[in-house]
Parts: structure tokens; sequence; C-alpha cells
């Protein structure tokens, strides 16, 4: 099982030793890619040292912030370059907890995308603001409504796809970035009629630095939701959505 996880840093010095051994202890057979955008603190020196003790490790430098999205697609092309045949998108923040690796690689064996959701029974936002849940939930519950989408966390970043579906869904056209890159992705995904599995997870704020949520990545992924409305319509009525419990136990079946 050759797994991948994609992970853009920026300003993440800080994360990275407890981050790199915690990724290994729940997945010791995976990769990490760090996609670093030139960070004044020195992420990409730290991480390079991790890459040179440990060749699971490695980085790709790039001259300055080219987005979230760019950081992404990127990444996608040098997994399938490399024939990896699970690929994960994870933050560096640890609120996307490594723990749960084994329960998405349980999940992705019925699956074509596993989303790690926080609006599941088992997924929550323990310390968020009621004004960050209103805009987030929100944003997915017009998502999910105006694109047709089963998914219930649709905007969620910490994700594993199976190489079969990026070729599927031609990833190198998508432009957005922030959440509407991650809102995109889900409804190409069904689009092809692929399958879709969520699983629960708890969202913990960043440890350390502060959040890269502003308002123009809302503003981006409301005009990305209402574009493809009307460009292309609500996808096709998914034939195959799973949803696992807490436990990692199949909960919800396919919808046909």
């Amino acid at each position: 099982m050759n797994i991948l996880l994609i992970i853009p840093v920026y300003n993440e010095r800080d994360n990275i030793p407890q981050l790199v051994p915690a990724i290994f202890q729940a997945a010791p057979q995976a990769h990490i890619l760090f996609i670093d955008d030139n960070s004044p603190d020195g992420t990409g020196a730290l991480i390079q040292s991790y890459a040179n003790a440990d060749n699971r490790v490695h980085l790709l430098s790039r001259p300055g912030k080219m987005g979230l999205g760019s950081a992404y697609k990127t990444g996608f092309q040098m997994a399938l370059e490399r024939n990896y045949d699970y690929i994960f998108e994870m933050d560096a923040d640890f609120s996307h907890d490594p723990k749960y690796l084994p329960d998405f690689l349980n999940a992705i064996e019925q699956a074509d995308l596993v989303i790690g959701s926080r609006y599941i029974p088992g997924g929550s936002t323990p310390n968020w603001t009621a004004l960050r849940r209103f805009i987030s939930g929100g944003g997915n519950i017009f998502a999910r409504f105006m694109l047709g989408l089963p998914a219930h966390d649709c905007t969620s970043g910490y994700r594993c796809y199976r190489r079969q579906t990026l070729e599927a869904i031609n990833f190198a056209n998508i432009q957005s970035q922030g959440y509407s890159f991650q809102v995109e992705l889900v409804y190409q995904t069904f689009r092809k009629h692929l399958r879709v599995a969520e699983i629960p997870i708890v969202f913990m704020d960043r440890r350390i630095g502060q959040s890269k949520m502003s308002r123009g990545i809302f503003i981006e992924a409301f005009k990305f939701v209402t574009g493809a409305f009307f460009k292309y319509g609500r996808a096709p009525k998914p034939r195959k959505y799973l949803r696992f419990s807490p436990q990692g136990k199949l909960v919800s079946k396919p919808l046909a």
C-alpha cells in the first residue's frame, strides 16, 4: 500500500517536530510530501533535515505563497507520477489529528474519496466560536443544497483519494483555492459517479500560530458554488455515499 500525505506549510516550524513522529506512529508505511512556500521562519530547512534522515519525508520548496489549491495540484501530480495508490490532503497544525489516519485507510477500502467530517455523528469542532460554526456549517449546507451533494462536510481539508479518483476528475483544470477548491473536488467526484465516504473527526483549532481562514476564502467559495450551479447544475443523484461511525463501522449503505 503506497500512501502519500500532502501537507502544504507556511511558517509551521514549531509544529513539525511533533507532527512527523505522530504521523509515523499512526501510519508508519506512509510517506509525507511537505510543500513549503518559502516560509520565513525556516520551516523548509527544518523539514529538509528530516528528509535527509528519513526517506519517507520529502520536501518541495516553492519561491513564495502560491495558494492552497496550487500546492495540492502540484502534490497530486507528483503523487501520480510516483505511483502512490492513496493520496491524502492534510494540514500541519494538528487541526487534522494524525490519529485518524488508520480510520481513513480502513474506509478507503470501500470508497474512492474519504472525507474527515466534522458534521456527522462523532465529529465536532469543540473549540470554535459560535460565529465560526455558523459560517462553516452554513457554507456546507449552502453547497450541499445548491450542488446536490450528500456529503456533510464539503469544505473539509482532511481527505484521502484513490489515485484513480484524481485521474478521473481532471484536477489540473481546477482554478479554485481554499474552501472552494475542496468543494469543487467533492462536486467533481460525485459528477464522475465515484464512491464518497465520510468518517467522523474532532477538529481542534490549530495548536500554534494563527488560523489562515479569511473573508476572501468564503467569498470565493460562494462564487464557485453559485457559478457551478448555473453552469453545470446539481451533481447527478449519487449511487454510492457511505458514512462510518466513530468505531469505524459502516452505518449507511450505498444509495443504490
